[in-house]
């Protein structure tokens, strides 16, 4: 499988089946999906495009995977990696104040590795990055980490 960033779209995955069919799954910055199924005479000439709303894209996630419940679970690696999206509330604590303060990667070991705000998708935040209320963090680490990440943030100070 081959990841491809779509800057202030999303990221798509494509996967040749071992059939060698190509497919390509759009994931949307909003949380929906695009699933595209290529013609298997031309594998350049997408024969069928399904978009799916998050739910419908959550629904479809448990059917492959039945163990997988959260929808902020961006992807898990062999390594026992997460990444997950997580919010900053507008009245969060952390409104306002650089990203250091928080001590994630300290306090938990967890990383932030890119902050979305509104239409702009900020990677590698220096410590001295100013977080604002509605920032979505996208913060990589061990399962357990990432959960100790989320429990700094909605703590506060």
């Amino acid at each position: 499988m081959s990841t491809t960033p779509l800057p202030g779209i999303g990221v798509q995955y494509d996967l040749t089946t071992r059939e060698s069919r190509h497919l390509s799954v759009v994931a949307h910055r909003d949380g929906t999906r695009t699933v595209n199924v290529y013609r298997s005479d031309d594998p350049d000439a997408c024969a069928q495009s399904l978009h799916l709303t998050g739910p419908e894209a959550a629904s479809l996630i448990d059917a492959l995977m039945p163990g997988h419940h959260s929808p902020n679970v961006l992807h898990t690696t062999d390594l026992g990696l997460v990444a997950e999206r997580m919010e900053l509330a507008g009245q969060s604590d952390w409104n306002g104040r650089v990203l250091g303060d928080l001590r994630l990667r300290t306090e938990t070991g967890a990383s932030v590795v890119a902050v979305l705000r509104r239409a702009e998708a900020i990677p590698s935040p220096a410590p001295d990055f100013r977080l604002a209320g509605g920032d979505t963090l996208i913060v990589i680490g061990t399962r357990e980490g990432v959960e100790a990440a989320a429990a700094i943030l909605g703590r506060g100070v």
